[in-house]
């Protein structure tokens, strides 16, 4: 369970006023590592907020990203999807599925070891994988049953 007060704390740190319904977004970004995109957490959150607009979560959301607070993920020109987790790390589409999952980098210095232009400086890098996840290689391995007439 997330502890109200930090999510509170976590806004406040990245300059952002608390509100009801950022409250309600951060929350539900906190809680479901799934991704999500903005018309997910729309869905999500409307019933129990019928006064949210699906503008407010992407203003919502879109406020997050410019102060930090979240991540905004583009792994395919189809999907946005966003992210509280900030520590650095990876992020694998199922091509499948469509699933997004978290991939740890065992080397986290691989941004300061990439040369880049002198002159330059990186404020974001971000590390996509495409592929195909294990359940859905475990499901395309395992033979479907076939029912045989009587």
């Amino acid at each position: 369970m997330v502890d109200h007060q930090d999510i509170i704390d976590n806004l406040t740190a990245h300059g952002i006023k608390p509100s009801v319904q950022r409250l309600a977004v951060m929350e539900y970004l906190v809680t479901h590592h799934s991704h999500p995109s903005v018309d997910e957490i729309y869905t999500a959150l409307h019933p129990k907020m019928p006064t949210l607009s699906k503008t407010t979560v992407y203003n919502t959301l879109k406020l997050f990203t410019e102060q930090g607070a979240a991540r905004q993920l583009t792994i395919d020109e189809r999907n946005v999807c966003f992210d509280a987790t900030l520590h650095e790390h990876a992020h694998f589409l199922c091509k499948h599925c469509g699933k997004v999952y978290d991939v740890a980098i065992r080397k986290p210095q691989l941004i300061e070891d990439t040369e880049v232009p002198e002159g330059f400086r990186i404020d974001h890098s971000a590390l996509y994988l495409r592929g195909v996840c294990k359940d859905c290689l475990l499901a395309a391995e395992t033979p479907t049953r076939q029912e045989s007439p009587e």
